[in-house]
């Protein structure tokens, strides 16, 4: 196993990183850099361990959403007539500010994490 040294929100970590998987552990890097910086940047949210918590919910959410729509999309184009109706993407926004709301809320609480 490779072991490569990255950079998320400025802090390095060294990772292992099976061969051939370097590029697609570099992107993933990306992914979670740019959205811990995105919620950093907000200003709301101060404490590294939260911005995590919450940059990882956003990109479950995200990946989610992505499977609903590719598991729906065959079975629209196979039999449009019966095809369920999607949720709104507001809905989608909504329901994922209130996870980040209650997020907040249990851990308002508990500023001396690590």
């Amino acid at each position: 196993m490779k072991q490569i040294e990255v950079q998320i929100m400025g802090q390095s970590y060294l990772l292992g990183c099976p061969e051939g998987g370097e590029a697609q552990l570099r992107e993933a890097v990306d992914r979670v850099d740019a959205a811990m910086c995105k919620i950093r940047d907000a200003g709301k949210v101060k404490a590294r361990d939260r911005i995590a918590v919450l940059a990882s919910l956003n990109l479950a959410f995200d990946l989610a959403a992505q499977q609903a729509a590719a598991a729906a999309a065959p079975a629209s184009t196979a039999a449009p007539a019966t095809a369920v109706p999607t949720a709104d993407a507001g809905e989608g926004d909504a329901k994922a500010a209130q996870l980040i709301q209650k997020l907040d809320q249990a851990l308002a609480g508990d500023d001396h994490l690590l």
